[in-house]
């Protein structure tokens, strides 16, 4: 009989120190039973630090035993890279039950600092990671390196090599996808045998073991330890990290025999909890990550969970066509899409957030999180996949030639007449039902597929005029959007990331590299908010915080299919928002 993992029982997993963080306040550490038989180990998968506090971050480390048995680390951190000023250190013991991994919550530090850490097991010595801790009072920038989706069967990790290469970071903030649950040969893998990427294990990712073994394989690309090891991460996860689509209760890819999703999904998150320096949110509860950083009076960034905790199944377009007809069912469906007890992020989550931006008092207030939160309406026809871009652009426009002939228009010229009489017969009744649907959401995964509760947050940060920024990954494209509530009203504006490697529209588009630019201008020109996309490239984007403004700055890599890369130059973009005055402007 199979057994269901319940919330208690994930509870109960955390509290007995399921990816907790051993706490050190300072130079006496937290020392653990050093006089007893330890084994030699490694450090294989390089250093981390996450979740900076005004006066703490996380640490991270995995150990590589020689053998089985229990593994003594020791760590320091210090004010000056040769560390000769040390100011807080400790050891504790590491084993199979952790995967060997350590997390140390180095506390008593001061604001706004830099500092320098390492880790030791024997007479081994890790390789130096540099940090930061929050500023507080008055601050004049803050600036972030926005990533997401990184596909390691796909290509290489040249997006991480080049933030690497940033100075004046404050944080990275991995929006999800930081792995792929897929067996080797599935998605975006046609050329990873040839690339030396071939993931591992080989197969689908089901259980603790298999989800350890998938995050050593990545933690052991050398552009992640880079990254790592210059800057502090501050994560959440997407749908990836357990299977394609998750919501609260299973997800697209988890399907007939494939085992207890609640069981997989609790493996999972304990395997992230691992290998990631993230800070629970509660000493007991790994299950809850969203959480708050004050960058003192610039930035309150709030990263959010909209995935796991509180998700309701996704809709789908199938559900509303007619499998006989091919009719869509545009007022039930729009019936549902608006039904106001849908939830993204559950009751819990939703509270805690208006909480959090009725007391803010951060010149920016911003929001990390997975999912487009721009309204991305396209026409249905190309949103249901029963046209293309081209084919709705092309049958549109004769549509409209048509139109002008009947109506007996006589600006119409011989060329247009011949080019309506020789196409005429591409206007069948069924095709010319397509053009007259309205536009509705492409994507129901996004927040275009919870609509309620995109309302309330703009509604929240409307009510007290904040500078609203929402940061975004998943399409593995670049966007920026207007952020428009109900009433036409635009209350913030939405910076959302390319991929680290993962394929993106391109690829599902069938695009040629001659097809690219003419499609982006076409999609925002279809879509009313959109102010920019990139439909091909893989990379990161920038954002910078000041007093006055928010900008972002798109970049890109050359290529992930050669192991030399150089920066696309030509692709890059830039985008900024005015303090008190939302909206996107290109440039």
């Amino acid at each position: 009989m199979k057994r269901t993992v319940s919330r208690r029982d994930f509870l109960a997993m955390s509290a007995r120190g399921i990816g907790a963080a051993v706490v050190s306040y300072g130079l006496l550490g937290c020392s653990s039973s050093e006089d007893e038989a330890t084994v030699q180990a490694s450090f294989m998968h390089g250093v981390a630090s996450g979740d900076p506090l005004h006066d703490a971050v996380i640490l991270w480390t995995r150990a590589t035993p020689e053998s089985a048995g229990a593994v003594l680390v020791s760590w320091e951190v210090a004010l000056d890279s040769k560390f000769n000023d040390v100011v807080n250190a400790g050891s504790m013991r590491t084993n199979a039950d952790k995967d060997y991994t350590v997390k140390v919550d180095a506390r008593g530090l001061e604001a706004g600092k830099t500092y320098y850490y390492r880790f030791k097991t024997g007479d081994n010595t890790s390789s130096v990671g540099t940090t930061k801790t929050l500023p507080e009072g008055a601050v004049s920038q803050v600036k972030f390196a926005v990533m997401s989706c990184a596909n390691f069967p796909a290509g290489y990790f040249h997006v991480y090599d080049m933030a690497s290469n940033e100075s004046d970071l404050d944080a990275v903030l991995h929006l999800g996808d930081y792995l792929y649950e897929y067996a080797r040969g599935e998605y975006a893998s046609e050329d990873a045998a040839e690339l030396g990427r071939e993931v591992l294990p080989e197969g689908e990712l089901f259980a603790l073991n298999d989800y350890r073994t998938r995050y050593a394989q990545y933690r052991g690309d050398a552009s992640l330890q880079k990254l790592h090891a210059a800057v502090p991460f501050i994560t959440v996860w997407d749908d990836h990290e357990v299977a394609n689509d998750t919501w609260k209760n299973g997800a697209e890819n988890h399907n007939d025999g494939e085992g207890d999703f609640d069981q997989r999904k609790v493996d999972a998150l304990q395997a992230y909890f691992e290998w990631l320096p993230i800070r629970p949110y509660r000493e007991d509860d790994n299950e809850e990550i969203f959480r708050s950083f004050n960058y003192g009076d610039l930035v309150d960034l709030h990263m959010l969970d909209t995935r796991i905790i509180g998700r309701d199944e996704q809709l789908t377009f199938d559900t509303y066509i007619d499998p006989t007809t091919g009719a869509f069912d545009g007022e039930k469906f729009e019936q549902d899409l608006g039904l106001t007890d849908r939830t993204m992020l559950g009751q819990l989550q939703m509270i805690w957030l208006q909480g959090q931006l009725l007391s803010a008092n951060g010149k920016w207030q911003v929001l990390g999180q997975q999912v487009l939160m721009g309204k991305m309406f396209l026409p249905a026809a190309i949103a249901t996949q029963q046209l293309t871009v081209a084919q709705y652009a092309e049958l549109g426009a004769l549509a409209q030639l048509a139109a002008r002939a009947q109506a007996g228009d006589p600006t119409l010229t011989p060329e247009e007449l011949a080019y309506l009489q020789a196409n005429q017969h591409k206007l069948t009744p069924e095709v010319l039902a397509l053009l007259q649907l309205p536009s509705i959401p492409y994507n129901l995964d996004a927040w275009d597929g919870y609509a309620y509760e995109r309302e309330v947050i703009l509604g929240t940060a409307k009510s007290r005029n904040q500078n609203l920024v929402v940061l975004a990954g998943d399409t593995h494209n670049a966007w920026a959007n207007d952020l428009r509530d109900i009433n036409g009203d635009v209350v913030g504006v939405e910076f959302a990331t390319a991929s680290v490697s993962s394929p993106g529209l391109e690829l599902y588009l069938g695009l040629t590299p001659e097809q690219v630019v003419p499609t982006e201008a076409a999609i925002t020109g279809l879509v009313s908010d959109l102010k920019y996309t990139n439909l091909a490239d893989r990379g990161y984007m920038t954002v910078t915080f000041t007093p006055e403004k928010v900008s972002s700055e798109w970049r890109y890599v050359s290529s992930i299919k050669s192991a030399e890369y150089t920066e696309k130059t030509e692709r890059r973009m830039s985008a900024s928002s005015a303090a008190g005055n939302p909206g996107v402007e290109l440039g």
